[in-house]
């Protein structure tokens, strides 16, 4: 993974400036530092590479999606859905957490099957955020 991290980290600037463009300043650069130092080492990730470079990679705490992010240039070309997949074949039913406001993950976990299950409040940004679930076929 370390030979992996400036990519990842790289690919997730790029994905959150479209997903994430309401977020503050001052909380992405936390959350920055939070991937190499808390997330990743508490994480199964898995990268995806294509033309010599990552260019997404997700990232699961049991069946709890921590993280999915593609490069831009790759939305739409499936690759969302194979990682998906992976995870759904890992540990069947699937959890993730996806702020309201963030259309582009809203959409793909609509199209992949999963439902709401919860609306809260995120505490470190105050913006809304949705608990969805997908329940495997059996």
């Amino acid at each position: 993974m370390a030979l992996d991290l400036d990519d990842v980290l790289l690919l997730w600037e790029n994905a959150s400036k479209i997903a994430h463009s309401f977020l503050k300043e001052d909380f992405l650069v936390q959350e920055r530092k939070n991937i190499p130092e808390l997330y990743l080492p508490n994480a199964d990730t898995w990268v995806v590479d294509a033309d010599n470079q990552v260019v997404g990679f997700i990232a699961l705490l049991g069946n709890e999606v921590g993280a999915i992010f593609l490069q831009p240039k790759y939305h739409g070309k499936k690759i969302g859905k194979l990682m998906m997949d992976k995870a759904q074949e890992l540990h069947g039913n699937l959890e993730v957490e996806v702020f309201e406001k963030n259309s582009i993950g809203r959409n793909f976990y609509a199209k992949y099957g999963f439902k709401l299950i919860e609306k809260k409040i995120h505490k470190q940004t105050g913006e809304r955020l949705l608990r969805l679930k997908f329940i495997a076929n059996k």
